[in-house]
C-alpha cells in the first residue's frame, strides 16, 4: 500500500481538509498521513464544511511533520507554500513530491460569518477537485 503525506504550515485546516478527501478518495488504496512545519490544532471551519460535504475530520489531530521521519512516502504534497519553502529535508529517494498552493482561508480578514464559511467552502471544494484528481491519476484501477 503506497503512503501519502500531506503538508502544510500548522497541519489544521488546508491538509486536514487533503487528508480527508485523500481518504474518502483512496479508501484502502493508500495510508493518508497529515503533518505541518508547526501545529496550530484543527481548524473548527475546516470541521464545518467538511462536515457540510458528509466527511468528518473532526478527531483528526495536528502533527509535525518530525513524528513521520520513520515512514517510507510515495507521496509528499505540500498544500501551501510556506510549507513548500520551509519544509525540512526528508530524506526519501523514491516519493514523489508534489506542491500545489491553496489559499488559506484562515488568513482571510472577514468578519461576516456567511462570507467567511464561503471561502472555506471555496477552498474545501479545490482541494476536493485535486484529491479527486490527483487518486485518478495515480490510482486508477
Amino acid at each position: 500500500m503506497k503512503n501519502i503525506l500531506v503538508l502544510c504550515t500548522g497541519n489544521s485546516c488546508r491538509s486536514q481538509i487533503a487528508h480527508g478527501y485523500f481518504q474518502f478518495f483512496l479508501k484502502n488504496k493508500a495510508n493518508i498521513y497529515s503533518a505541518g512545519i508547526e501545529t496550530h490544532g484543527i481548524n473548527k471551519y475546516a470541521v464545518k464544511v467538511m462536515s457540510m460535504d458528509s466527511i468528518d475530520i473532526e478527531n483528526n489531530t495536528s502533527n509535525l511533520v518530525d513524528e513521520y521521519v520513520q515512514i517510507d512516502f510515495d507521496f509528499i504534497i505540500t498544500v501551501c507554500d510556506h510549507a513548500n519553502e520551509t519544509c525540512p529535508y526528508i530524506p526519501l529517494e523514491n516519493a514523489l513530491r508534489i506542491h500545489k498552493n491553496f489559499e488559506d482561508p484562515s488568513k482571510l480578514d472577514i468578519k461576516n460569518e456567511n462570507l467567511k464559511i464561503d471561502n472555506y467552502i471555496n477552498c474545501r471544494n479545490q482541494i476536493k477537485d485535486y484529491c479527486r484528481e490527483f487518486s485518478l491519476k495515480y490510482f486508477q484501477e
